[in-house]
């Protein structure tokens, strides 16, 4: 598709540090998918939980489709994420350990069609660490700068 849809966690970068990404299929309806399609999501604030052996996205916004009718979804209601059993098993090792979490990084719809989303494993970033990122995005720029 050329005209491929793709919501990007901007914060993500800044205020984690990410160790491994995967990319899971989620579990939507049909007005759900038509708001994606128009870019009308958030996962700027989401997180991801497990409950029981199965994982989901939670406070993820997509936004109530415009020409929907009373089936119409509720925004920010908590979605399952498909992956296989031996990335859940991964992922729930990891998760418990001090300091880890899963966090959407991106919402694209594929090739097919398909609604993904990449989550990472990642683990919070402290203020000084946060100050140590800038420095070096100001140190890369300011290369870039001096190399034209």
């Amino acid at each position: 598709m050329a005209n491929s849809i793709v919501i990007k966690n901007k914060k993500a970068g800044f205020e984690y540090f990410i160790f491994d990404t995967f990319s899971a299929g989620l579990l939507l309806t049909g007005t759900e998918i038509k708001s994606i399609r128009a870019s009308k999501a958030n996962i700027g604030e989401a997180y991801c939980v497990f409950k029981g052996h199965e994982l989901w996205v939670i406070n993820m916004n997509i936004s109530v489709y415009s020409h929907g009718t009373i089936y119409n979804h509720e925004p920010r209601r908590d979605r399952k994420l498909l992956l296989n059993n031996r990335e859940l098993k991964r992922l729930q090792t990891k998760v418990k350990e001090k300091g880890f979490t899963i966090i959407p990084l991106m919402l694209y719809i594929n090739e097919k069609g398909l609604a993904k989303i990449d989550v990472a494993l990642a683990r919070g970033k402290k203020m000084f660490d946060k100050r140590e990122t800038i420095k070096q995005k100001d140190n890369r720029r300011e290369l870039e700068r001096n190399e034209n």
